[in-house]
Order: structure tokens, then C-alpha cells, then sequence
């Protein structure tokens, strides 16, 4: 009889092998990709300390820099979507990437200020313009009853990425800040390399031949498409709970007397739990109610974040991200599969790029947000306010999808669209088969 440790071990494998077991190759590399681009993802992490302690720019610059980074990622968000409905996944993607690499290097190289910042905004305008490519050609690769797993597995492939990066670039920007920039965008080219050569163009012909005919799908159509624009407006609540973690919270900490050591060992564990928990937490989300997912999520978020008002230690302090991040494992994958399930199949860039400047909107509200609560009234009320939102967007889920099916109205009576013409196709080829005398063209033989 195996020891224990040995039995959870195996367990352990055959959870693995069971979540990763059944996506095609494509989604793969298109995985290998993120994985990669996030590895090298270091120009985010220190470019406050570039700008400031390299360069002696002030903080407020700095700042501006930031936003004007963020405000990019929102200009490249709709914009990204259109291109990948219009160009196609791979071409977006590969212009997105391959820009990305020359932005960021020559932000390496450039000095004048006002150079820096208009840089630094197509940096941000390159870097986001892939994430609608990137979600619609998962969602046209992989069977939609894999796809939470799919975007499960990418969300950890970012975080795993990220974490890595993260730890290297303290290691890199030591060494040359130069360096740092150099290396993110050989690694960024490297990504528009494995798309070239391993990446076919997975946009769907009917969605093809409609972006040639038409544009039936414009930006204007997913303004009015009411069902769709409240769930980037819950998106956006949500996000703007999450972005805490990154611009609240170390402040809060700060002013509560914390270090930044203390900072860093709390919010480690926010990545450290995505790498661990992901897989097997997708496992136990994959055929649940995503309504009732996203409600949990919303309020797990609200109140986690919420419960920070009440720590007085780092460890109490690293429980609160535990439940947090807990709330991140499952709404990201559960929102993003939503977004597809809404989503015309001619239209899906742009969706994507709706709901990616969801949380672009977010990275550029939530700092103005933190930092006007904290000065006019205290940390303790940002952490009641984010509790307040987890409330309120997990009612507005909860509302939201109390008749929403399975899949939505629109893409069944689309689905019932193509298989009527598709039994006219098969009607026309029988009797052209009958006036020749022979079987229809794709006929099956006896």
C-alpha cells in the first residue's frame, strides 16, 4: 500500500495531467507565448526607480509617466479589439508584439522627458494591444466546455511569469537598467517569432467573410449591447478591488509604519497562491454555476480587501491577500469565459477589447481613488469602500445573470442560422448529385 505522501503525490499528478490534458496544440504555443512575454515583463516593475534613481526625475513625473503608460493600455484596449476583428489574431498579434519590442527598447535609449513620456505611452499602446487578439484566439481554438480551463491555465502561465520576472528584475535593474529594457524586448520578439512560425490564423472564415463584407459588428454595436456593457461595468468595480493590492495597500502599509520588506513578503503571497492554487481550484470551478462563481468572487474580493481595516500585522495582513487572491483564482477565468459566451462570433476582438479597457480604466482610477480616500479620510475607509463595491458588484452579478442561459439567446439562433444553411448547402449538392446521376458531392457512401 503506498505511503500517504506518496498517494497525495500521485493524486496531485493525475489532477495536472487532467487539467492540461485535451487543448489542441495551438493553444499551446499560443500559452508558450504569454509565458515567455511575462518572463520578461521587467520595465513595469522598475520603471519608477529608472525614472527616479537612475534618471533623477521627480516622483510626480514619474506618476505622470505611469499614467501615460495606463492611458495607452486604454487607447490600445478598443483599438487591439478592432484590429483583431478586422486584421485577424495572428497579424494583431504579431504587430502588437513586434511594436512592443522596438518601444521598449527605444525607451532604453531615450533622455529628453518629454521623449520619455511619449514613449512610454506607445509602450503602453503596444503592450495592450495583444489581449484581445490573444483572448478571441483562445476562445475560436479551444471547445467551449474547456475554455474556463484554458483561461485558467493562462492566467497562471501571467502570474508564473510575472512572479519570475518580478524577482529578476530587482537582479537586472542592479546590474543596468538598460539591460532590463533590452532583454524585455528581445524576449517580447521572441513571442512575435513563435507566433510567426507556430501560430495559423484562427479567426473563424464566417467572421473572415463578414469583416470583408461588412462591418456589422462596430464599436457602436457594443455600446448598445446593454447585457454586455454591465458586465464590463462590474468588471470595472472589480477591478478597481483588485488594483489595491498594488497601489492601496503598500500605501496604507506605509503610513500604518510597515516597511517595504514587510509590503513585499504580504503581497507575495498573492502569487505565490495563484502558482499553487490555479490548477486545482479550475478543477473545482470548471462545470460550476459561473453566476454563482462571480457573486462569491465579488464578496470574497469586497470583503477581503475590507478585512485589511482590521489587521495589525503582517501576518494578519498576508490572510486578508489570502482571501483575496482566493477571489482572483476564480473570477478571472470565470469573467473571461463570460465575456466570450457574450460575444458575437464576428465581434469577439472587440468585445475583448471592451472588457480589456475595463481594467485599463481601473489601473488609471484606482491610484487617484487610493490616494484621495487615504488623505481626506484614512486608509480604514478605502477598506469599507472596497467591501462596499464587493457588495454591489456581487448583486449586480447576481441580477445579471439570474435568466442567463447556458449561452446567450444570440448565439443559439445563430448556431440554428448556420445549421439551416448548412442543411440548404447539403439540399443544393443532393440534387446536383441527383442530375448526374451519381451521389451528392460529400455524400457518404454506403
Amino acid at each position: 500500500m503506498p505511503s500517504m505522501p506518496y498517494a497525495y503525490a500521485l493524486r496531485a499528478g493525475q489532477a495536472v495531467r487532467e487539467t492540461v490534458s485535451g487543448l489542441p496544440r495551438a493553444f499551446w504555443w499560443l500559452w508558450t507565448s504569454t509565458l515567455v512575454n511575462r518572463l520578461g515583463a521587467f520595465v513595469a516593475t522598475f520603471m519608477a526607480l529608472y525614472l527616479t534613481l537612475d534618471r533623477g526625475y521627480s516622483a510626480t513625473y514619474a506618476g505622470l509617466v505611469a499614467a501615460l503608460h495606463g492611458l495607452g493600455g486604454v487607447v490600445s484596449s478598443l483599438g487591439g479589439g478592432v484590429m483583431t476583428d478586422r486584421l485577424g489574431r495572428r497579424p494583431t498579434l504579431l504587430i502588437a508584439q513586434a511594436s512592443t519590442a522596438v518601444s521598449v527598447a527605444l525607451l532604453g535609449f531615450v533622455r529628453d522627458p518629454v521623449a520619455i513620456a511619449g514613449v512610454a505611452f506607445l509602450v503602453g499602446a503596444a503592450s495592450n494591444a495583444s489581449r484581445p487578439a490573444v483572448q478571441a484566439m483562445m476562445a475560436d481554438i479551444v471547445r467551449p466546455e474547456d475554455r474556463i480551463r484554458a483561461f485558467s491555465l493562462n492566467y497562471w502561465a501571467l502570474n508564473l511569469g510575472f512572479a519570475i520576472s518580478s524577482m529578476a528584475a530587482g537582479f537586472i535593474a542592479e546590474s543596468s537598467y538598460l539591460a532590463g529594457f533590452l532583454i524585455e524586448a528581445a524576449m517580447t520578439m521572441v513571442c512575435a517569432i513563435v507566433v510567426f512560425l507556430k501560430l495559423p490564423e484562427s479567426r473563424p472564415a464566417e467572421a473572415a467573410q463578414t469583416a470583408a463584407r461588412d462591418d456589422s459588428v462596430g464599436l457602436g454595436t457594443v455600446l448598445r449591447d446593454g447585457r454586455f456593457m454591465s458586465v464590463v461595468g462590474l468588471s470595472f468595480l472589480v477591478a478597481l478591488i483588485f488594483q489595491q493590492g498594488s497601489v492601496g495597500l503598500p500605501v496604507a502599509m506605509g503610513d500604518a509604519g510597515f516597511t517595504p520588506a514587510e509590503y513585499g513578503m504580504a503581497i507575495a503571497v498573492n502569487g505565490a497562491l495563484i502558482v499553487i492554487l490555479q490548477i486545482p481550484v479550475t478543477r473545482f470551478i470548471e462545470h460550476r454555476d459561473p453566476r454563482r462563481l462571480l457573486v462569491i468572487s465579488s464578496l470574497l474580493a469586497g470583503y477581503g480587501f475590507g478585512l485589511t481595516a482590521f489587521a495589525g500585522s503582517v501576518g494578519v495582513i498576508a490572510l486578508t491577500v489570502c482571501v483575496w487572491t482566493l477571489a482572483e483564482i476564480v473570477n478571472a477565468p470565470t469573467q473571461t469565459g463570460l465575456v466570450v459566451q457574450l460575444s458575437p462570433l464576428h465581434g469577439r476582438g472587440r468585445y475583448q477589447g471592451m472588457y480589456a479597457m475595463s481594467w485599463s480604466v481601473a489601473g488609471l482610477v484606482a491610484p487617484l481613488l487610493s490616494g484621495f480616500v487615504i488623505d481626506r479620510f484614512g486608509a480604514e475607509w478605502l477598506w469599507g469602500l472596497c467591501a462596499v463595491v464587493g457588495t454591489v458588484a456581487g448583486l449586480g452579478y447576481g441580477v445579471l445573470m439570474r435568466r442567463l442561459h447556458e449561452r446567450p439567446h444570440e448565439e443559439k439562433r445563430e448556431e440554428k442560422r448556420e445549421e439551416k444553411r448548412e442543411e440548404k448547402r447539403e439540399e443544393k449538392q443532393e440534387e446536383k448529385g441527383a442530375a448526374v446521376g451519381g451521389p451528392a458531392v460529400g455524400e457518404a457512401r454506403p
